[in-house]
């Protein structure tokens, strides 16, 4: 078979589409709405940071304005159609996906055992059972209730005391389960209690996870290469993703595609017939201007998208202040199939506070462009529970 080649352009535009930024979209964002949305994503980040709304409610709403955080929140703690766990970092995740994480609760207790002792503090392996035993007995418990006579890290992150690392282990290993969060702390109860029987029960051996989650990646990428494919939700090892994609290369489940990238040069990647065929067809891009969170799905992967879009993006909370070429918090900004920009901006008491715009390179901001990030920002201030824009004379660094 003929090699097919994917222009940069019909790239850009069928990877932004499986992300639902393509088109102007709409939906009341709730319910099964939003159960839509977060299907086809695939999961949606989940992040503490709240300097303008927290990453996984800046996601969904940048696909669905009229959505709310509560929706969310009824998904997971009411609905149990949606879960908290991992794939490349805290996710939640459709509820109909859980027993394909249970190959990642089994590696990564493996992985944990192996590498904690030597991270964590001192004696957390020593509290499994007697946490385990005090959520059995008392229902959501959240790291404040176990382990009170612990001394409590300073530097907070990673520094936990024991029981709060069990409470992880517990959670990660797949015997406990987030039931819901008060503010934004997490409680956790017995996956019992909390998963579904109906998927709590399901078991399905480790090849056909290895099957559902490369073709569900593959789904929701477009296009993609065996690594790509593998670090999607983080349960396939790579050694795996690759004997997938050849034994599906052979029998024609998928097919390689040259995937022309932002600097012209060419990427060997895999592809299906029905992904090719809906990127001859895409309509043109929305030409709205859309405020995204620095962790929304289509960046998560920051070198696929420095190749497919020539931008280079390193968020910098981590980064000494007066080392940051931006700021602590940047938001991306996304018109039609291009990144145009990157934007500070910030809740300032009931005001939106723009602050910054550094434009791309090429990048005109004419009156329309000016006025669309504006109205963008506008939009935001109904779910950054603001009432008004303000922005610094000198806010547009062209």
């Amino acid at each position: 078979m003929t090699r097919a080649t994917l222009s940069n352009r019909a790239a850009r535009r069928l990877f932004l589409d499986r992300h639902l930024l393509l088109r102007p979209g709409g939906g009341p964002g709730r319910g099964a709405d939003l159960m839509g949305v977060l299907d086809a994503l695939g999961f949606v980040q989940v992040d503490s940071v709240n300097t303008l709304a927290r990453a996984h409610d800046l996601i969904l709403w940048a696909r669905r304005g009229q959505y709310r955080p509560r929706a969310l929140q009824r998904l997971v703690a009411r609905d149990r159609a949606a879960f908290e766990h991992w794939t490349h970092d805290a996710s939640v995740i459709p509820m109909r996906f859980y027993p394909a994480w249970r190959l990642k609760f089994e590696r990564d207790e493996a992985r944990m055992r192996r590498r904690w002792p030597a991270w964590q503090r001192e004696g957390w392996d020593a509290e499994i059972d007697t946490v385990l035993s005090y959520v059995a007995n008392n229902g959501p418990t959240s790291s404040r209730d176990v382990g009170p006579e612990e001394p409590r890290g300073a530097s907070g992150w990673w520094d936990w005391h024991p029981s709060k690392t069990a409470l992880e282990f517990l959670w990660r290993s797949g015997r406990l389960a987030i039931c819901h969060r008060q503010g934004f702390r997490k409680q956790y109860d017995l996956a019992e209690r909390v998963i579904p029987s109906e998927y709590l029960n399901i078991r399905m051996d480790n090849t056909e996870i290895v099957d559902w989650a490369m073709e569900a990646a593959l789904a929701r990428l477009g296009f993609a290469t065996s690594g790509e494919l593998a670090a999607f939700f983080a349960i396939v090892t790579p050694e795996e993703a690759k004997a997938w994609c050849a034994e599906a290369r052979a029998i024609g489940r998928i097919r390689e595609v040259d995937v022309e990238l932002a600097d012209g040069s060419l990427r060997r990647s895999f592809t299906t017939e029905a992904a090719l065929d809906a990127a001859a067809s895409l309509p043109e891009p929305s030409g709205r201007v859309r405020l995204l969170s620095p962790f929304d799905p289509a960046l998560r992967d920051r070198k696929r998208a420095e190749r497919l879009f020539g931008f280079r993006y390193r968020i910098e909370i981590f980064v000494p202040e007066a080392q940051r070429r931006y700021g602590y918090y940047i938001f991306p900004v996304l018109q039609g199939d291009r990144l145009i920009g990157r934007l500070d901006a910030a809740r300032s008491g009931a005001a939106l506070a723009l602050r910054a715009f550094w434009p791309e390179d090429g990048v005109r901001m004419g009156k329309a462009r000016q006025k669309g990030l504006l109205t963008e920002l506008e939009r935001v201030c109904s779910l950054s529970g603001t009432d008004r824009v303000e922005a610094a004379e000198d806010w547009l660094r062209a």
